[in-house]
C-alpha cells in the first residue's frame, strides 16, 4: 500500500510538471478581461508569456499543485479503493459512485491549492501587473490570504470546485476503466504500457469535457478581486454576468489549452507510476483492469 502510494505521488510530479504550463494558459484565457483581452488565443497565450515572462513564467504557482499532491493522492487512492470495497461489486455503477466521492472528498485540499495557483498564475501580468509582487510563493500566497480574508478567503470557490470535481473523478474512473476493459489490458501483453498510457489520456479528457463549464467559473471566482475589484456575488451571479457580456462561447474558454495539457498530463502519470512499479514489484500484476495505484485524478494535474 505504501508503494502505491509512492508511486503515484511520483506518478502525479511528473503530470504536473508536464502539464503546469497549459494549465497557466487555460487560466490566463479564463480570467482575461473580454473588453481588452491580452490573448488572441491558446497558442498566441504561449508566445506571449514567454516572450515577456521567460518560459519560467508558464510554471508560475507550481508549487501549490506540488504541496498539495501527497495529501490529494492519498485522499483519492484511500476513499476511492475503500468506496469501491464497500459498494461490493467492479461495475461501472460503482467505479463512478467511487470516484465521485473521491473527487468530493479531496476538494478540501484541492479547492486552497488550487486558489494559490491561480493567484500566482495571474500575478504580474496585464490588468494585474504591479511593480511589486504580493505573493512570495504559494505558501505565502494562502498565508497572507488567511490573514486578510481568514478561513472563508482561502476556502473561495470551494462549492465550484465541488460541483466540478464530484462529477469529474466519476467519470474519469468510469472512462479509465471501461478503456482499459476494452483494449484488453493484461500484464503479459507487451503493449500494456501503451494501453495504460491511450486510456489516462482518453480519460482526462473526457473528465475535463464533462465539467468544464463549473472550471471556468471556478476560476473567476477565485482570481475575482485580485485587481481591487470584486465583480461576483457568488456562483449564480458569475454565470449571469459572464453569459451576458461574452455569451456562451466564455464556458469554452481555455478549452483547448486544457485538452492540449489532458493527454500528455495523464500519459506522462501513467507511463511513470507503471515504469516505477516494474521495477520496483517486478512481479506485480499491472493489469490495467484493475482500478489500483495507477489512476490518477486530473484536476489539480
Amino acid at each position: 500500500m505504501a508503494l502505491d502510494f509512492l508511486a503515484g505521488c511520483v506518478g502525479g510530479a511528473a503530470g504536473v510538471l508536464v502539464g503546469h504550463p497549459f494549465d497557466t494558459v487555460k487560466v490566463r484565457l479564463q480570467v482575461q478581461n473580454v473588453e481588452k483581452p491580452l490573448y488572441r488565443g491558446t497558442f498566441h497565450c504561449f508566445q506571449s508569456i514567454i516572450k515577456q515572462e521567460s518560459a519560467f513564467g508558464l510554471y508560475k504557482g507550481i508549487g501549490s499543485p506540488m504541496m498539495g499532491l501527497t495529501f490529494i493522492n492519498a485522499l483519492v487512492f484511500g476513499v476511492q479503493g475503500n468506496t469501491l470495497r464497500a459498494l461490493g461489486k467492479d461495475t461501472p455503477l460503482n467505479q463512478f459512485l467511487a470516484g465521485s466521492a473521491a473527487g468530493a472528498i479531496q476538494c478540501i485540499i484541492c479547492c486552497p491549492m488550487e486558489l494559490a495557483k491561480t493567484r500566482m498564475q495571474l500575478q504580474g501580468t496585464g490588468e494585474y501587473k504591479q511593480k511589486t509582487k504580493n505573493y512570495k510563493n504559494s505558501l505565502d500566497c494562502l498565508l497572507k490570504i488567511y490573514q486578510k480574508e481568514g478561513l472563508r478567503g482561502i476556502n473561495r470557490g470551494m462549492v465550484s470546485t465541488f460541483i466540478r470535481e464530484t462529477p469529474s473523478f466519476g467519470f474519469y474512473f468510469l472512462t479509465y476503466d471501461c478503456m482499459t476493459r476494452y483494449l484488453g489490458c493484461e500484464a503479459e501483453d507487451s503493449y500494456v504500457i501503451p494501453k495504460l498510457l491511450f486510456s489516462g489520456g482518453v480519460s482526462g479528457i473526457v473528465s475535463w469535457l464533462s465539467t468544464y463549464p463549473v472550471d471556468v467559473i471556478k476560476s473567476r471566482l477565485q482570481a475575482d478581486g485580485v485587481g481591487g475589484v470584486t465583480q461576483y456575488n457568488g456562483i449564480l451571479d458569475c454565470v449571469r454576468k459572464s453569459y451576458y457580456e461574452e455569451g456562451w462561447r466564455v464556458f469554452t474558454r481555455g478549452l483547448t489549452s486544457t485538452l492540449l495539457r489532458a493527454f500528455p498530463v495523464n500519459a506522462a502519470t501513467f507511463a511513470t507510476v507503471t515504469v516505477f512499479l516494474m521495477y520496483m514489484r517486478p512481479d506485480d500484476n499491472l493489469c490495467g483492469c484493475e482500478p489500483g495505484p495507477v489512476i490518477q485524478q486530473p484536476s489539480s494535474l
